[in-house]
């Protein structure tokens, strides 16, 4: 019988139970979700019908939009003041982490404390640091926010509250896009959004962004005494 069971060990760490993100909508793949402890995600078109995920235990949770951004395309803004480095100190970083990812997909399910939803964020992007994955961002010489990627795919954004809402995203996010594209050489870019995050849909759109994909993510827990 094939294994359709994904160990994700990147979030065993921090719902304190084994995860797993299930690799098909079959019947079978779906059944070996019965008698494993754990935490269980599944991504899959919007179109499919939801019956045999809810039969089967799962529950809706997230909407990720997938906007791609072609050769070309990119849209640079500029802004006085702004700037971008992979030379920055990782625990202002992780303070800047720590306050970025109320709406996150994990902070939505309700089986996961808003505690270990921020854990799962935060441990993302101190992995990132450690690759080389994460450009700080700048403004008029302080550091207020990152940005993070992994080859084509841009990953997490974050910026201090008290620097939002100022013009600030567009420039920023556009400089970490144009850098990343040159530094890997890249053809496209892509990221991942939430349908329920309108100002970011916003302003990778502005950036020349357009949608190519979405995808429904239904989670599902078995547990007995576990601690969440």
């Amino acid at each position: 019988m094939a294994d359709y069971l994904r160990p994700t060990p990147w979030d065993k760490r921090n719902f304190q139970m084994d995860t797993f993100e299930v690799m098909s909508l079959e019947e079978e793949a779906l059944a070996q979700t019965e008698n494993i402890e754990g935490h269980f995600t599944i991504k899959v078109d919007p179109s499919k019908s939801s019956k045999i995920l809810l039969d089967h235990g799962f529950y809706y949770v997230d909407t990720l939009i997938e906007p791609v951004c072609e050769e070309g395309k990119l849209t640079v803004f500029e802004k006085d003041g702004t700037g971008i480095s992979l030379d920055y100190d990782r625990e202002r970083i992780l303070e800047i982490a720590e306050e970025s990812f109320e709406n996150g997909r994990f902070h939505r399910d309700f089986n996961i404390p808003d505690e270990q939803a921020d854990l799962r964020y935060m441990n993302w992007v101190s992995d990132l640091m450690d690759k080389n994955q994460i450009y700080a961002l700048f403004y008029e010489g302080n550091l207020i926010g990152f940005y993070g990627f992994e080859k084509e795919n841009v990953l997490l954004l974050g910026m201090k509250k008290e620097y939002r809402s100022k013009g600030l995203a567009k420039p920023l996010t556009s400089m970490g896009c144009k850098k990343q594209w040159e530094d890997l050489d890249l053809q496209q870019l892509k990221t991942s959004i939430s349908a329920a995050n309108a100002p970011s849909l916003n302003l990778f759109y502005s950036l020349g962004f357009r949608l190519r994909s979405a995808k429904d993510v239904y989670h599902k827990i078995n547990r007995s005494s576990m601690g969440v």
